[in-house]
């Protein structure tokens, strides 16, 4: 990992893999103004995390396998 926002992304990461979050939690948690801290899109573009919709629940946002791995690597999961 590289970068400023690395950390932040690795911070967000943890906290999708506590438990799937909608949405709209994860917007209105993680949305920032700052142009240069993009946690949210970086972790996407990484394939960190996932989009899906669940009937029932609407969209959420899951960790991904590659999610897992870097918390793994980092001795963020158990």
């Amino acid at each position: 990992m590289t970068g400023m926002a690395d950390p932040l992304v690795l911070d967000f990461v943890e906290w999708i893999a506590r438990e799937p979050r909608v949405y709209s939690e994860v917007i209105a948690t993680w949305r920032t103004s700052c142009p240069r801290l993009t946690i949210w899109e970086d972790a996407a573009d990484r394939g960190y995390v996932a989009r899906e919709t669940i009937a029932g629940f609407g969209l959420i946002v899951t960790v991904t396998e590659e999610g897992e791995k870097l918390l793994r690597e980092h001795g963020r999961l158990g």
